[in-house]
């Protein structure tokens, strides 16, 4: 036998596979289970963050005034689903920016979220998923921590389901209202910021009254229409009080939809111009 006709050897195979890399699917779906963890042991936060501004509002406005005769016994009723709607808004939109703040400014913790094998835009929509349920929880706790407050709640099983799809959607927007702020804004002026922001969405979003009673006042029925809040509180008041004086349903739900479209691409364009900084 000639060296010509020597066989070729084969070449040993690697006994093992290498691994397939996960798919995005299964990587958002895992920082959103580790998100999620994190949310229910920090529940605590959550409780505190809907026992300040909504609970001192109706211990104020109910309990105080009321005793002293300047509101009606019936207003507990009209201002509950505000401050359900309040909680909903406001707890999402400070959930998702303050950390990203920090994340962004001296601690840089964001840069192991963006190292994971995902689009930047998905790391942004997992923080406004996340941010939306935290504010989901407070509007479901504020009910009856408001309801033991005052005495009494109103109640109708028939109305739950728009309640829940409007305070969804206004924790959605609370969300992605402060992703835009906390990734547009400088460190040192965030807090101002959040002061001049927040302060017109309290007042000017029909938390305290419904939108169609400011018919006297028809310039401030105007301002109070472009506030995303007012809708909120309004649809979560138009569920639960039908009998009340309130915007349509449908106008709150489209109205919402579409802010809701707006700045979540605002803010995910946001995000990820800053994150490329």
């Amino acid at each position: 036998m000639t060296a010509l006709d020597t066989p070729t050897p084969t070449p040993l195979r690697p006994t093992t596979q290498p691994r397939p890399r996960p798919g995005t699917g299964r990587v958002f779906a895992a920082v959103l289970r580790r998100d999620l963890m994190v949310t229910g042991r920090e529940l605590w936060v959550i409780l505190v963050q809907v026992g300040l501004t909504p609970l001192f509002m109706l211990f104020v406005f109910n309990t105080v005034l009321g005793s002293q005769g300047l509101v009606g016994r019936g207003f507990a009723d009209v201002f509950l689903p505000g401050v359900i709607a309040l909680a909903a808004l406001t707890t999402a939109l400070q959930s998702v920016a303050l950390p990203l703040v920090k994340e962004f400014g001296f601690t840089m913790e964001i840069e192991d979220r963006l190292m994971a094998p995902l689009p930047t835009g998905y790391v942004a929509i997992g923080k406004l998923v996340i941010a939306t349920v935290r504010g989901l929880l407070a509007a479901v706790l504020i009910y009856p921590l408001g309801a033991l407050m005052v005495g009494s709640a109103p109640w109708r099983p028939a109305g739950l389901p728009l309640a829940f799809v409007v305070a969804l959607l206004g924790a959605w927007i609370g969300g992605a209202l402060g992703m835009s702020l906390a990734t547009t804004l400088p460190v040192q002026r965030i807090n101002v910021t959040f002061a001049v922001i927040l302060t017109p969405i309290i007042w000017t979003g029909c938390i305290h009254y419904p939108w169609p009673r400011l018919s006297s006042v028809p310039w401030y029925q105007v301002v109070t229409a472009l506030n995303p809040m007012t809708y909120v509180s309004e649809g979560v008041r138009g569920a639960l009080l039908p009998g009340v004086p309130h915007l349509p349903a449908w106008v709150c739900l489209t109205v919402l939809t579409g802010v809701a479209v707006v700045l979540t691409w605002v803010s995910v364009r946001c995000f990820g111009r800053r994150a490329i900084q």
